[in-house]
């Protein structure tokens, strides 16, 4: 058992914490694709929010017109109150493009547009998370809930990742965090030390009061995670964040290469990166960061493979190791800036997205 707390207030699970939380005052925006169609991690995650009193379930969906009328079925099918969001739908895309908003779709683009949907509903609170995790419980949306209905005013979600006697969260574990720990050696400077704060900075799961999910930009690819705590650090800032222990995780892994592989995902993360340090004002020199990186991946590789071994865990070092060296690709300055503009300055009107979501899905119905 510990209490440790972090450069942002830790949140512990001391036995099975359920606590008080007005889940009928939340929307719970949970992004999905066409793959998480009656996916078994999907379907406990929906059978689970059947449990709770909840405002709303806002379910951003990617998906072809093929497929969009058996997943809006599926959906539908449980008791929960439940609104699809069709992200790809040509009626979006349109109104997208008119707003000059069109660009890559991907999961930040889907959840920004969930949580457009639930801020149109007048949510109070806004939770996210993902909908791949096969350990979900009752709890996690009361866990993450709990605290920015009680002053804070986000609140983000840490785990472990064991499963199959193995060590997952790899993206996590050998690129961000032997990342933020090279950057804090050389910028002693408040969002680094923000940034390094959480547990688990790569979790899909987070909460915010409406107030603040409306000021919040968005990424929009698999960079979300990251680029939401440097929003984070601007609009809530330590005192107002606190990180949640969710337990233990399991769901789907990536292979590292490979078109959506963690090879790719480390670029999009690190831009994502670098972009909340420059709005900062802090500029990495990207050379001698590299090599910074590399020396404490591979530290952290002969930490990872001592706790392994204490409990019993298989675990590979030359295999770590090499995942290291693919991350390094990561560590560079980041593309031309194509965030989502906050809620707030949008020159869109979120409920006009709702509206054409809901036209398009009932004409493929």
């Amino acid at each position: 058992m510990e209490y440790v707390q972090e450069a942002v207030t830790t949140l512990h699970d001391f036995g099975d914490a359920y606590p008080p939380a007005p889940t009928e005052r939340a929307a719970v925006v949970v992004p999905m694709t066409e793959r998480d169609h009656a996916a078994l991690a999907a379907e406990r995650v929906l059978r689970t929010l059947e449990e709770l009193d909840l405002g709303r379930v806002i379910v951003p969906l990617r998906a072809g017109p093929d497929e969009v009328g058996d997943v809006v079925a599926w959906v539908e099918s449980f008791d929960v109150p439940a609104e699809v969001v069709w992200c790809t739908a040509p009626a979006v895309e349109s109104a997208l493009a008119e707003a000059d908003l069109a660009g890559a779709a991907g999961k930040g683009r889907d959840v920004w547009l969930g949580v457009g949907a639930a801020l149109a509903g007048d949510a109070e609170y806004v939770v996210v998370h993902d909908a791949d995790a096969t350990t979900y419980s009752r709890a996690h949306v009361p866990r993450l809930l709990h605290p920015v209905a009680n002053g804070f005013a986000f609140a983000k979600g840490y785990y472990a990742r064991v499963e199959n006697d193995r060590i997952y969260g790899r993206l996590c574990r050998l690129f961000y965090e032997p990342l933020v720990r090279a950057l804090a050696e050389a910028h002693d400077d408040p969002v680094v030390e923000y940034l390094g704060a959480f547990r688990y900075a790569l979790a899909g799961e987070f909460a915010a009061t409406a107030e603040v999910a409306e000021q919040l930009r968005a990424q929009r690819g698999w960079g979300l995670e990251v680029g939401t705590l440097g929003e984070a650090f601007a609009v809530a800032g330590p005192e107002g964040t606190a990180q949640v222990d969710l337990g233990v995780h399991e769901h789907d892994h990536r292979s590292v290469g490979g078109p959506d592989g963690l090879g790719d995902m480390c670029t999009e993360v690190g831009a994502a990166l670098f972009r909340a340090l420059a709005d900062n004002g802090v500029g990495p020199d990207y050379e001698s960061l590299r090599e910074r990186y590399r020396e404490h991946a591979y530290r952290l590789v002969d930490q990872y493979a001592a706790d392994a071994g204490f409990n019993g865990l298989d675990y590979d070092p030359a295999a770590e190791r090499e995942q290291v060296d693919t991350y390094v690709a990561g560590v560079r300055a980041p593309p031309a800036d194509d965030r989502l503009p906050a809620w707030e300055d949008a020159p869109l009107d979120p409920a006009v997205v709702r509206e054409q979501s809901a036209a398009a899905i009932a004409e493929e119905g």
